[in-house]
């Protein structure tokens, strides 16, 4: 029998960060307590392959799209403006009072542009990160989306302060981070692994790394770099690389030798966080993998200029280095990996596992 509907959310959805965010809220919102709330989930498609999408729906036990747009690869452009087309017309057929975006990809861009031309409101979860570089991607998308929002969800207190900088302490709430509310959940029901894809998974004796960001990928000479070094680096000690789509689209198209690393498909978020609980650390240029870094307590070194994850940085846990350098890569690695972490200090930065919850009663209050 259908449940009568008071409110209605219209989540959307494209990336593997915003599938394990909205897991977690997805899963609050159909308990008993939300019975006269209905959510919609759009998919953008933005993250169309199954290692990068499907199976994180089957994983984390995610409804299944009421509407997937199929967008695909592209430009920034294209992928926005085949968004803003489809997203539009769901809107008018559901017509609901919430527009809900996560994060700063092209999906939460398409999802703000058309809440602010439609009579429904946004809300924006992880509002308030600020990497300050004008011009960057996802920072332009963060900025815009947080112009647009009625309501912002603050995963940590910085996030909230730069909001206020900017006039918007009034619609600005902070709530934790939502990412850790899953990381908590999940964590919890990993199979601890012994043994993957023929590896075997010795505690402490691999790095864990990835690589996707188009600053690192889409560039030949830093590309040529960051792969050189994980050759050097894995004479000493093996590295496992779960590769992304478009950087293996590189690495096949660049001819780059990747002898003595481990490459493997990518993997589901449970296995990630199992791999998390016996990496000795993490070399990325991810935002999401930074912090469930920091979450289970791996020290990690990002391949970035800048994170807008300030607080993973506390006490030398996450560490910045530009990837311009094989001799800087290798010897802070190197470095790192003679550290002993059992008694640096760590801080809990990011909220006490009940963001979604926050979150959910914070859309609901909404006028």
């Amino acid at each position: 029998m259908p449940k009568n509907i008071d409110f209605k959310i219209l989540t959307i959805v494209g990336a593997r960060p915003q599938f394990i965010k909205s897991a977690t809220i997805s899963r609050i919102l159909n308990s008993k307590k939300y019975n006269g709330v209905e959510e919609v989930i759009v998919h953008t498609g933005q993250h169309y392959d199954d290692y990068m999408s499907g199976v994180f729906f089957r994983e984390l036990e995610i409804p299944a799209p009421n509407y997937n747009l199929h967008v695909g690869s592209g430009s920034h452009s294209q992928q926005t403006g085949l968004m803003l087309t489809e997203l539009e017309k769901v809107v008018e057929i559901e017509n609901p009072n919430v527009i809900l975006v996560y994060g700063d990809t092209n999906s939460t861009l398409a999802g703000a542009l058309v809440a602010a031309k439609k009579p429904c409101k946004l809300a924006h979860v992880e509002a308030g990160l600020r990497s300050f570089r004008k011009g960057m991607a996802e920072e332009v998308n963060r900025v815009v989306t947080d112009s647009l929002s009625d309501v912002l969800f603050c995963p940590t207190t910085l996030a909230k302060n730069n909001l206020e900088a900017e006039g918007k302490a009034e619609k600005s709430f902070l709530v934790g981070d939502v990412m850790y509310d899953s990381y908590l959940y999940y964590s919890n029901k990993v199979n601890s692994l012994k043994e993957f894809h023929g590896i075997d998974l010795i505690k402490n004796k691999f790095i864990l790394a990835t690589i996707h960001r188009a600053e690192n990928t889409d560039n030949l000479e830093t590309l040529k770099i960051i792969f050189s070094s994980f050759k050097l680096i894995s004479k000493n000690i093996r590295i496992i690389l779960p590769l992304h789509p478009r950087t293996k689209k590189m690495v096949e198209k660049l001819g780059l030798s990747i002898d003595g690393i481990d490459i493997i498909d990518p993997v589901p978020y449970k296995t990630m966080i199992s791999l998390l609980g016996k990496t000795s650390m993490v070399i990325t240029d991810s935002g999401g993998l930074q912090k469930e870094a920091y979450f289970a307590k791996v020290p990690c070194l990002t391949l970035r200029d800048e994170t807008e994850w300030i607080e993973t940085l506390d006490n030398g846990w996450n560490r910045l280095l530009s990837p311009n350098s094989k001799e800087g890569i290798v010897s802070s690695v190197m470095s790192l990996l003679e550290m002993n972490f059992s008694n640096t200090i760590y801080c809990e930065n990011y909220g006490n596992g009940k963001a979604a919850e926050k979150i959910i009663n914070g859309i609901l209050r909404i006028e």
